[in-house]
């Protein structure tokens, strides 16, 4: 069996690459997203690496919760828990660039509705 080199998100959350981490926890992290496509644009990231989320299995379903939950609470500590754009972009062909599943928070942009119905790519 062949050993896959860390990805990038990997390599953040062993510190081997320096990033602006807003939380983290014993599951995941938050970064702020290096090019962001909103005023307010983060990433939450599972310390648990899964390359898309069709890959995830049943045993995953704790961690995905949690990451949706981390992701409302992160709305919140931002104060855009009003109006946010939660985006997975599942494969290359949906804009995934960095195959390590993340959640995108995108936020900051008030009344846009051109804005939430844009893709993001990430």
């Amino acid at each position: 069996m062949s050993e896959t080199a860390p990805t990038l998100f990997t390599r953040i959350i062993n510190r081997e690459i320096p990033a602006d981490i807003i939380y983290e926890d014993e599951l995941c992290i938050v970064i702020h997203d290096i090019a962001p496509q909103a005023p307010i644009h983060v990433l939450i990231i599972p310390k648990q690496p899964i390359a898309r989320l069709a890959d995830a299995a049943q045993t995953d379903q704790s961690i995905l919760g949690h990451l949706m939950l981390v992701a409302g609470d992160v709305a919140r500590r931002l104060d855009v828990d009003d109006a946010f754009r939660l985006v997975v972009n599942n494969g290359a062909d949906a804009g995934q660039t960095v195959f390590h599943l993340h959640l995108h928070i995108l936020a900051g942009v008030k009344g846009s509705k051109e804005f939430f119905e844009t893709d993001i790519g990430g």
